[in-house]
């Protein structure tokens, strides 16, 4: 229901620019336009956007992969037609009953999983956002929401790691793994970070104890063993991965897999489900959320300065579609984020 009350720091603006999509398929099915700005409703935030991550997610979504969630995305074609759910920017406008901000206020959040973000405003639940840290640009939040989310809930609550333990992150210098490097040594954990010869020096400088170059080194194979393995990767074998974690060890698998397209990463899962079922050794799968409380505790890893967002590449609106594309080739050092200025 939309609020008969909205409290709005000036006349808003009744049309937008956004990055709209009317079917699935590569990056030419995303068009900059011009449409109406979104109702702010009751319990509701509209933000004038500053800046939007971007996430392997979104990519998906576009391509309409993989299949079997289409019934979630929308069948022939998405639901949401706005891309983006990783946002940072000010409050434009709330609805009745919110209660934590006003207009003018700096926030990030998140939009959902079907998206919003990729334009000039978009409006969301108070529940989804928390107030930026003064420390960090608008494009270092918007960078934050799903990686950070799923870094966290990986690290943290799934795998309950603590001071004195061993984590391994593969696929370190991506947009999760740069997340997950920073957490794991919060927490206190002895971290290697496992990435290409080109992304040696940068997972080092985010403070990984030991950096493994996958070029060169086969980390399943050393003799090393680790309390928690969070593969962003999926290209080693379950067998292989287990041979690297202790005997009480957790593995953490985050791997996209898309080139399977109807079920994606959900066979691997499966199988990972199976392997373990009667070991010592357990593995974790979870659905991430950036909800408030969790939003919040990353705010505090950000404020501290203890976590500070990785950047590989800026984009402006115009450019969404590429900015997606670069994301879903899989290369991204650290994170990608659009810029509405």
């Amino acid at each position: 229901m939309i609020s008969t009350e909205i409290r709005a720091s000036t006349k808003r603006a009744t049309t937008m620019k956004a990055i709209v999509q009317d079917g699935y398929g590569a990056a030419d099915v995303l068009e900059l336009r011009q449409i109406d700005t979104p109702m702010t409703g009751d319990g509701e935030v509209l933000i004038r956007v500053r800046a939007a991550g971007v996430n392997v997610a979104d990519w998906a979504i576009m391509s309409g992969l993989p299949y079997i969630a289409r019934p979630i995305y929308g069948m022939s074609k998405p639901t949401n037609r706005i891309r983006g759910t990783d946002v940072a920017g000010v409050v434009e406008a709330v609805g009745a009953s919110v209660t934590r901000f006003q207009p003018g206020d700096e926030v990030f959040g998140w939009s959902g999983h079907l998206g919003g973000a990729f334009a000039e405003f978009v409006s969301i639940s108070e529940a989804a956002l928390v107030s930026k840290p003064a420390r960090l640009t608008f494009e270092q939040a918007a960078a934050v929401p799903m990686a950070g989310t799923v870094a966290l809930l990986a690290l943290r609550d799934h795998g309950k790691v603590h001071a004195g333990q061993t984590v391994l992150v593969n696929g370190a210098s991506g947009g999760i793994g740069t997340f997950a490097v920073q957490i794991a040594k919060s927490l206190g954990a002895d971290v290697t970070g496992v990435t290409s010869t080109k992304n040696v020096d940068l997972v080092r400088s985010i403070g990984a104890d030991h950096v493994i170059d996958y070029t060169k080194i086969d980390f399943t194979r050393t003799g090393q063993h680790y309390d928690l393995i969070l593969d962003n990767v999926a290209i080693r074998s379950l067998s292989d991965l287990r041979r690297a974690l202790t005997s009480k060890g957790t593995l953490v698998p985050n791997g996209g897999g898309f080139e399977h397209r109807w079920v994606a990463s959900g066979g691997r899962l499966i199988g990972a489900k199976m392997s373990f079922a009667f070991a010592s050794q357990k593995v974790v799968t979870f659905i991430a959320s950036p909800k408030q409380a969790i939003l919040a505790a990353l705010g505090e890893f950000l404020e501290a300065g203890t976590v500070t967002p990785v950047i590989d590449r800026t984009y402006s609106l115009n450019d969404a579609a590429e900015a997606i594309r670069y994301v879903g080739e899989g290369h991204a050092r650290g994170k990608v984020v659009i810029t509405m200025c």
